[in-house]
């Protein structure tokens, strides 16, 4: 497929009547891994590739090195790969207008962008809006119409009381989705009836973060969800059986842990 043709299979792909299943990767052979499993497009983490470059989560990873990484995974699949950039690598529209440029460049067909400032501050909702037109506007001229994901951390910030976050979310995920977003993306929710509110009340498919306690897959799809991600889990889940692995090793000096959660195919056969 073309990049265009990912980009519109990508975008086609939110429309159902299947749930957008993505398992987040950050290099090459776990991207290649999971699309051999089937995947129908994959999905970057952006915590994931930084922790892997050896940085820590929050925009420590610069532009750059970000895309460079997403072009080497969207080389070597063939599936449409959405990349996770952040919060645009800067505040300003701008700033999301080059990140947007930059996916395109790396062969890409979806992007991430959240509104989180820092950890517990989220972006002016205007100037969200703005970023969000910017990167749009910025990948069409650029030739690939990409399919923006934009998050919002009204919950996973804990921003204002309670009772007012659902509100909040679907206001700021409404604004996005005029501006230009393919996708909705309310990651900390995670009991049903919130998630179900939030899917309603919502005009465009909405993406929610696999985690401990959320409703399985199939439930999410019966709630009307259209994305269901890992975002770093995957990679958390990796370094858990490594730390397994080590920990076996270096105690009773045995192979079980290995032995049982090792890939056994000849992993250059999955790297083309």
């Amino acid at each position: 497929m073309s990049q265009l043709q990912k980009a519109d299979a990508l975008r086609r792909l939110h429309d159902g009547p299947r749930v957008l299943v993505l398992a987040n990767v950050w290099d090459v052979v776990s991207a290649r891994i999971v699309e051999l499993t089937g995947a129908s497009a994959i999905a970057t983490s952006s915590a994931a590739v930084a922790w892997a470059m050896g940085y820590p989560d929050g925009q420590r990873i610069s532009r750059d090195e970000m895309a460079t990484v997403v072009a080497r995974i969207a080389r070597r699949v063939a599936v449409p790969v959405t990349a996770d950039m952040e919060a645009g690598y800067g505040p300003r529209p701008e700033d999301a207008a080059a990140t947007a440029r930059a996916v395109v460049l790396a062969g890409a067909v979806g992007m991430n962008l959240e509104d989180a400032a820092d950890d517990t501050d989220l972006l002016d909702q205007t100037l969200q809006v703005e970023r969000v037109r910017a990167a749009r506007e910025a990948a069409e001229s650029a030739g690939v119409p990409i399919v923006i994901n934009a998050r919002t951390d009204v919950f996973l910030a804990q921003v204002g009381d309670p009772p007012t976050r659902v509100a909040h979310a679907v206001r700021r995920l409404n604004a996005y989705r005029e501006a230009g977003a393919g996708c909705l993306f309310c990651p900390g929710v995670t009991d049903a009836a919130t998630i179900a509110t939030l899917v309603r009340e919502i005009n465009g498919p909405v993406n929610i973060l696999a985690s401990a306690g959320a409703p399985n897959v199939a439930e999410l799809e019966r709630l009307g969800v259209r994305r269901v991600s890992l975002g770093a889990r995957l990679m958390r889940g990796t370094l858990g059986a490594v730390r397994q692995i080590a920990t076996e090793l270096d105690g009773p000096g045995t192979y079980d842990v290995l032995t049982s959660l090792a890939v056994t195919d000849d992993i250059n056969r999955l790297l083309p």
